[in-house]
This record gives structure tokens, C-alpha cells and sequence, in this order.
């Protein structure tokens, strides 16, 4: 399985209301160097590509109930509330 198919399964298995960063995804994945498309390590988000911006990120966040707060021009995620525990 590729690479970006593993991120993919990795993803869509974070429960509703969780979030993950780069680094569990790409550690899931059998890559734990590699950083992807998810929350970073201090509970940004991060825009990797755009066809996914940090709105549309942000507002997929909140319909699954995840408060995302807006700091400093970038949206940020309370990993201490959200962050899913493997």
C-alpha cells in the first residue's frame, strides 16, 4: 500500500470530535518523519494543500464539535481537549 493510501486509512480512522498531528499520522503510517495533512504539534492547522484550506479544515473541526479558536491569524485546536490518544 502507498504511502499516501496508508495516511489516508490512518485519517479516516480519528474518531468524531478528535484530532490528530502530523506526527501520529505519519508514525501510523510507518513513517514517523513524514508530515502530512493534519493538526501540528502545537495545535495549528497547517495548510499543506490547498484544495484543503485552514477554513475548510476549521470548519469541518467544529461540525464534528471540536472547538477551533482563531489566534493570531492562524486556527488552532486545544490538543489537551481534542487530541486522540492511540
Amino acid at each position: 500500500m502507498s504511502f499516501e493510501k496508508q495516511v489516508i486509512k490512518k485519517i479516516k480512522s480519528i474518531p468524531p470530535g478528535k484530532v490528530a498531528t502530523y506526527g501520529q499520522i505519519a508514525a501510523l503510517a510507518g513513517t514517523p518523519k513524514a508530515a502530512l495533512m493534519v493538526i501540528n504539534s502545537e495545535g495549528r492547522i497547517s495548510i499543506i494543500n490547498m484544495s484543503y484550506p485552514a477554513e475548510l479544515q476549521a470548519k469541518l473541526l467544529q461540525d464534528e464539535g471540536v472547538k477551533v479558536e482563531m489566534k493570531g491569524g492562524s486556527y488552532y485546536v486545544d490538543l489537551a481537549q481534542y487530541l486522540w490518544h492511540i
